[in-house]
């Protein structure tokens, strides 16, 4: 009876070892095998056996030999389940929940799915430390987006996922209040703001909502069958949907730079500037953007610049060169 007891218990124990001995495989480093024995409590034997039920599993594990041989986790054709402790779940959980409340330029809807599938299945005491955290820090942004509280992203990226209608209260550009049910397609960052391209079934037609205006979502539990956009991609509907409900304008800029300078110091969203081959660059492009909110952050990139068009830019530029000079004590 107790050699029975003891098989029980050593097989109740093989999982738990096995996810300790891949979490200490994810370590970017080589455990020599007694040093994986001694963290484990078990013989080098059944190490070697673990490592074999690791590859079986899928896990690309690369042994060494030598007088106490290694096992390294290397790059597989498919990446396998991450193990992490707390304190790494908890600090990958903060930065994703920061990323993605300020929209920044690189954190996309694929952040956000794995911002979600993670809160999924943190214990909540996991969950009630990610919060606090970010509760008591401040992150430095450009300020130019507006902040988004993650946990309407991460239910927003649910319902994206399981398509699932997710219901809604929204408040238009004018103040207006409305309760939106809808069916969720994509979630798209443009850098500024996060914009949610969904089918408004209370007015059977495609819509786009900024998230930031975007209160109470709620995953409602019903399924739906996934419906063709206008357009070819989410982007492009947002693209078009957003240059319909605003007007847009044409800007020429020189700068006394490289190109290679001040494409560091602008967004992306902005254009490309060309080098001209006189030690300076030209910036072209096209935006809907206030003209005052341009003129600032041409002004950012910290050199001379001389607005060629259109002439409401050269307006507000020049007042706020004024204002800049008036604020220093210039007059």
């Amino acid at each position: 009876m107790t050699c029975m007891y003891g098989i029980l218990v050593a097989m109740a124990d093989t999982p738990a070892r096995l996810l300790h001995l891949l979490s200490l495989l994810q370590t970017p480093r080589e455990w020599p095998g007694g040093e994986l024995a001694d963290r484990l409590g078990v013989s080098r034997r059944t190490v070697r056996r673990d490592i074999d039920r690791l590859r079986e599993l899928g896990y690309p594990v690369q042994a060494t030999r030598g007088a106490d041989g290694g096992y390294r986790l290397v790059a597989g054709k498919a990446m396998p389940p991450l193990v992490l402790d707390d304190e790494e779940a908890v600090a990958i959980a903060v930065g994703l929940r920061a990323g993605a409340g300020h929209a920044l330029a690189g954190v996309d809807e694929a952040s956000v799915r794995a911002l979600a599938k993670l809160e999924q299945v943190l214990p909540a005491g996991l969950r009630h430390r990610v919060a606090t955290l970010q509760a008591a820090t401040t992150p430095l942004t450009s300020g130019d987006g507006a902040n988004i509280a993650p946990e309407t992203l991460t239910v927003m990226a649910s319902t994206v996922a399981g398509r699932e209608r997710l219901r809604f209260a929204y408040r238009d550009k004018d103040g207006g209040d409305s309760r939106r049910l809808t069916e969720p397609h994509r979630l798209v960052s443009t850098g500024r703001r996060w914009y949610l391209v969904a089918y408004d079934v209370d007015r059977a037609d495609w819509r786009t909502f900024r998230v930031d205006r975007v209160s109470a979502p709620f995953a409602t539990g019903v399924r739906f069958a996934p419906r063709e956009l206008p357009t070819g991609s989410a982007a492009e509907y947002l693209r078009h949907s957003i240059s319909r409900r605003q007007d847009t304008y044409a800007f020429e800029v020189r700068f006394a730079a490289p190109a290679e300078r001040i494409a560091t110091r602008l967004p992306t969203r902005v254009g490309t500037p060309e080098d001209d081959g006189e030690g300076g660059c030209v910036l072209r492009g096209t935006t809907g953007d206030p003209v005052e909110w341009l003129a600032v952050r041409l002004a950012m990139a910290g050199c001379e610049f001389t607005v060629r068009e259109p002439a409401a830019l050269v307006r507000s530029a020049r007042e706020l060169g004024g204002r800049l000079s008036r604020a220093a004590g210039g007059g």
